[in-house]
């Protein structure tokens, strides 16, 4: 009973008689706007890597444009000439769906 005592009296001096006080919600707010901040800002960069990699609307959900980069990059790596670039970017754009 002694050290419930000695305990409550030791808490009580501590932090008062009436606990923390408001600004214990400072805390879970802390934590709150950083992972808020993390999500903001790593967040935008996944998503923007992503679509630069094919995925999402300007990606993999457009196949026109996928295949029109595809044959940009073997056109820039030399396994395709000029003439044959234009030829075949020709018959993606005339093959390509509709754009909304």
């Amino acid at each position: 009973m002694s050290a419930t005592l000695a305990a409550a009296t030791v808490a009580t001096h501590f932090v008062g008689p009436w606990g923390f006080g408001w600004w214990f919600l400072l805390i879970p707010l802390f934590w709150i706007l950083f992972f808020v901040l993390i999500w903001a800002i790593f967040g935008r960069r996944w998503r923007r890597a992503a679509a630069e990699n094919g995925y999402g609307p300007y990606g993999r959900l457009n196949p026109s444009r996928q295949a029109e980069a595809t044959l940009a990059e073997r056109f820039a790596k030399g396994d395709i000439d000029e003439v044959e670039y234009r030829a075949r970017l020709e018959v993606i754009r005339a093959n390509a769906a509709p754009r909304d």
